[in-house]
């Protein structure tokens, strides 16, 4: 149900925004491809094509506005369309919670928030700019934008917390993006990550073995996640089988924001 149509995907170097890419290009779909890691995301492209993907891409820092312009008008120069919209990329940064400056904060909303809500904006006006063009909805509606964001936008993590308050932010925007385009039957959601296996998060498991563990034991399925199982997610509410999902945040987390860490307290 995805194949033929376009998406851009952003952070596709790396991480989850690679697997939703290499998902995306398994399934048919178009492809342009954006981060800020230019070598990683070329090696990463020359892959796709020679698996035979459609593909186009642009290293470029979408916290400018001329970048996102730019990124758009690479999409419908090379595929006349954009169907969906996946804002992977993300910054964390971890520290003490009363040694958090101003400039860590500003850095973090301007990655996390500016930028991913800025093209989503962007591309949420050409897609009501096609469906006007089209005269009646696609399968499925008018476009999708899927945000890739954290469960610790609703869990309380000190040390965490402008990545927090920066993936609380990109949720409400998720919830007002999505209702404001509802009339056009352009859906937005979002995908909340648990501990998902990345190369950072691998690395940093190397010399934290007890983190692992604990991460584990907090989690009820026992396990850290694949980014191949958030980049499923991500694609069920990319596809037309998602079409009455709108405004809404899908937790991957293994059920790790179903538990409560003090367990049954002793009577």
């Amino acid at each position: 149900m995805l194949e033929g149509r376009t998406a851009i995907v952003t952070g596709a170097a790396t991480g989850v925004g690679l697997a939703v890419t290499r998902l995306f290009a398994q399934r048919g779909m178009r492809l342009v491809l954006t981060d800020t890691d230019a070598e990683r995301l070329e090696q990463e492209a020359r892959y796709l094509r020679d698996e035979g993907a459609e593909l186009v891409t642009l290293h470029c820092d979408l916290r400018q506005r001329l970048s996102v312009n730019n990124l758009v008008a690479l999409a419908v120069d090379s595929f006349e369309t954009i169907d969906v919209l996946v804002n992977a990329s993300r910054h964390m940064v971890a520290g003490d919670p009363l040694q958090t400056t101003e400039e860590d904060v500003d850095a973090l909303f301007l990655h996390n928030v500016k930028a991913p809500l800025g093209l989503a904006q962007a591309v949420a006006r050409r897609m009501i700019a096609q469906a006007e063009a089209r005269g009646a909805p696609q399968p499925g509606g008018n476009g999708c934008i899927v945000n890739v964001t954290s469960i610790a936008a609703r869990r309380t993590l000190p040390e965490l917390l402008a990545f927090s308050v920066s993936c609380a932010a990109l949720e409400q925007a998720t919830r007002s993006l999505a209702v404001a385009l509802a009339p056009h039957a352009v859906r937005v959601n979002a995908v909340a990550l648990g501990s998902v296996m990345t190369a950072s998060l691998r690395a940093a498991f190397k010399d934290q073995e007890e983190t692992r563990r604990r991460l584990i034991s907090v989690t009820p399925l026992g396990r850290i996640g694949e980014a191949a199982e958030a980049a499923e997610a991500v694609a069920f509410l990319a596809s037309p089988q998602s079409s009455f999902i709108t405004g809404q945040v899908l937790a991957v987390d293994g059920g790790r924001t179903l538990l409560d860490p003090l367990g049954i307290p002793a009577l």
